[in-house]
């Protein structure tokens, strides 16, 4: 029995958006023509029209994937959560072209990216900030709002160091360097040494995503 209609349709959304990511990711967004995209998903023209209008809303929708490709299958809550958000993100960037591309699209270094993916994570790391604030995990008076933000703008910092010392190879240290820094001004007194954000939990967090 073939695939139900939806079922091969998500495949085939998916399979473009890899193949259209390992391009960009060897050519850049200006160099990665819609018929080399294609031949790599093995898909017609048709298909990428179809699911995404153009190649520029194939880039948007690798870009926006982003967070797509770790959530899933983080089972922490709170300031945990957040923290593993980074240390799986700063392992996958070396691993995943689909990560990687959506990072290097969001950077707009081609002119192409707006403030969306920026935001987007900023959401989503406010709210496991404020779940925090419920479970008693922040120290008084912090703004989860200030801090999705500081978070969103040194993930990007940190990165973009390391990417350009060591093609991020150090990108995981670099992370816990950052909440080295950052987790004793926000956590609930006494509390900072709780949270593991060190490089081997992001280790552990990449495998289990991996081979799930």
């Amino acid at each position: 029995m073939g695939q139900p209609k939806q079922e091969r349709a998500v495949q085939t959304r998916l399979a473009l958006m890899r193949a259209a990511a390992e391009v960009f990711d060897e050519h850049g967004y200006a160099g990665a023509g819609i018929n080399k995209i294609l031949k790599r998903a093995g898909l017609t023209a048709g298909a990428l029209y179809f699911h995404f209008g153009s190649k520029e809303g194939l880039a948007e929708a690798v870009m926006n994937a982003q967070q797509d490709t770790i959530e899933p299958l983080l089972e922490s809550r709170g300031l945990q959560r957040l923290v593993d958000i980074t240390l799986v993100w700063a392992h996958q960037l070396g691993a995943d072209p689909l990560l990687r591309a959506g990072v290097e699209l969001s950077l707009g270094h081609e002119g192409f990216a707006d403030g969306a993916p920026f935001e987007s994570w900023r959401e989503l790391m406010a709210g496991y900030l404020r779940e925090a604030r419920e479970l008693g995990e922040l120290r008084e008076g912090v703004d989860p709002e200030a801090v999705a933000r500081f978070v969103v703008g040194a993930c990007t910092g940190v990165q973009l160091y390391s990417r350009q010392v060591d093609s991020r190879a150090s990108l995981p240290r670099r992370v816990e360097e950052m909440w080295d820094c950052l987790l004793p001004g926000i956590a609930a007194p006494g509390t900072a040494q709780d949270f593991d954000y060190g490089v081997a939990r992001g280790e552990r967090l990449s495998r289990m995503r991996e081979g799930a």
